[in-house]
Order: C-alpha cells, then structure tokens, then sequence
C-alpha cells in the first residue's frame, strides 16, 4: 500500500577497626572506636551511599539496586522463553529484546512534506512514519482487521513481540471478542475509521461520523478512546486532522515500511530499516495472502532482527 504524500564504578576497600584491649579502656574503646564497626565485623561501604548518621542513610542502605537486580532477572526470564518460542513457531532468529522505554516520550512533529497547507500556527495531531530515537527499535502495527487468526495471539503473546493495532469497525463488528482478547494480552486498539473511505473525498460532517464514529465504537466494546488514528490508504487533509483532535486523536503516525509474508515495500530511497521506523501490515490470511498471519510475523521478525532491530510497543514512545 503507497502513502499518498501531502506535500511532497569504584569501590572501597573494607576495613577492619582495632580496639586496644587494656582492661581499663574497654569500655570506653567499644563505646567509641569499636561501635560503628561491630567488634571484628567489617564495615561494608557503599560509595554512593550517604555517611552513617546523615540524613538519607536509611534510604541509601535500602538503595534501588533490588528493583534494578529484579527487573534485569525479568528481562532475563523473557529472552530465555522467547528462545524457546522462537524455535517453536519456526523463527530464524531469536528476536532481539528492546530497551526499556525512554523516561519521557520523544518530542514527536509532522514529517516534512507532510504538513498541511495554510496550517502552520494550528496545533494539530502530527503525522510520521518514524519516531524520534537513536535506540535500533521499530514499530509493527496491524491494521483493519479483516483476518482473526487466534494462532497470531498465541505466536505473539509467546514470542512477547509487541504490535499495535488499527481498526475499522466494519471488518470487525462480526467478532469485537476477538480483539478484546487481544487487548488483555496487552494490545493498544487504536482507530482506523468505521468504513476504510477515502476520507479528502468525503465532507467534513462524513470525515466527522467515519472518525469520531470510530472513537466511539473502540470506546463503547473495549472501554477505552483511541490516542492514535491512521487515516486509511495514508491520506488525509486539514479536516481530517481537525476532526482527529476534536475527538481526541493526540497523533497520526503513517509507516516507513510495509510488510507482506514473502516481501518488504519500503518507503525510503535506501530500502531499508531506520531507527524508530513504523512497518505497516494487515490482518489478512490465505484469501489474500496464500499465505497466515504467522507466516508474515516470520517474515518480518526474520528482516527486522537480521538488520538487527528488535519490535518495541509504539505507544511507548508516543
């Protein structure tokens, strides 16, 4: 599917205190240079750590390092099923894990040649294909959804590769359960208007009841307005994105690369992967594709990883 373009450390050694034992001086030797040491017991020092009396000692002792250790052993635990996953489902590689998310989400805006005219001074949702960021991630998304295959939830959910999808009401109202099963496994549904329509054709009230219609079909069967919309075929004009907004739309992100089950179509000159590229593929079968869902995953998972990429969740970053 072509977009069409709008407008062209250090540690310290322990040590161990002395205290002199006369008879006499006891006392006063553990009352003083002994306390803080515990007889022979030697003192563990933490170089970061606030000095033993100060304030924030407490804290320091108890540190964040538990939660890091915990977290990096469940980073840990993932790659090692996904291993086993990977071999399951017939992968060629092991996928790469992703970074943990950034702190705070990039400063996203509209790519270049994408803007809209007349509309510089309004603040309207931003239209991409690749997110700001230096980390070797990308982003799938799957959209419509025409094909319900629970083998792509199970292949997913166990290979733990995030996705992102867009959905038009009209391929599936005959199965929301399908896709509600879906976002319990952690799935952002995010919207793709009621019908797919070529939206610069229609009116803006038409533009209005296939968007803001959508927003409140997700909102009514999964409990939850959509942030992301993306406009069917990739087109779209000022009162798409005016509609967007007042319905709350926050951003429009479009694709870099499309993904088929024996190909790639890509966007850029180069034909090939960047740094917070979005891929783009559908929810389709053998009908369409002579081919599954899986096969697709396989495919893609074996382009993203041998460019060595890894798969992160799109809505962490937007």
């Amino acid at each position: 599917m072509q977009t069409v373009r709008q407008n062209e450390k250090f540690s310290v050694k322990p040590h161990r205190p002395v205290c002199a034992l006369a008879a006499a001086l006891l006392v006063a030797a553990l009352a003083s240079g002994c306390a803080d040491g515990g007889g022979d017991a030697p003192v563990r020092e933490q170089p970061a750590s606030p000095a033993a009396g100060r304030p924030g000692a407490a804290a320091a002792q108890a540190g964040p390092a538990p939660a890091v250790d915990s977290r990096a052993e469940e980073r840990k635990q993932q790659q090692a099923a996904r291993v086993v996953a990977a071999k399951k489902w017939g992968l060629a590689q092991v996928p790469l894990a992703a970074p943990e998310p950034p702190a705070q989400k990039p400063r996203i805006t509209t790519r270049e040649g994408f803007e809209i005219d007349g509309a510089e001074d309004e603040d309207l949702p931003p239209v991409f294909t690749t997110v700001p960021t230096k980390e070797r991630i990308v982003f799938l998304t799957m959209d419509d959804g025409a094909e319900k295959d629970p083998e792509l939830l199970r292949m997913m959910t166990e290979l733990n590769i995030p996705y992102s999808a867009f959905l038009s009401d009209y391929e599936v109202n005959d199965d929301y359960g399908y896709f509600a099963e879906m976002q319990k496994r952690g799935v952002t549904l995010n919207n793709h208007t009621l019908n797919h329509p070529y939206l610069p054709g229609l009116s803006a009230a038409e533009q209005r009841e296939e968007i803001c219609g959508e927003q409140d079909k997700i909102e009514e069967h999964f409990g939850k307005r959509p942030a992301l919309f993306r406009p069917p075929y990739g087109n779209y004009n000022g009162d798409t994105l005016r509609i967007a907004k007042s319905c709350g739309v926050k951003a429009v992100p479009l694709w870099a690369a499309e993904a088929f089950p024996d190909h790639m179509e890509w966007r850029e000159w180069d034909q090939d992967l960047h740094p917070g590229d979005i891929i783009l593929t559908h929810f389709r079968g053998q009908s369409d594709w002579d081919a599954s869902m899986a096969d697709m995953v396989r495919h893609v998972m074996k382009t993203v990883t041998d460019k060595g990429y890894a798969v992160a969740r799109l809505e962490d970053y937007v």
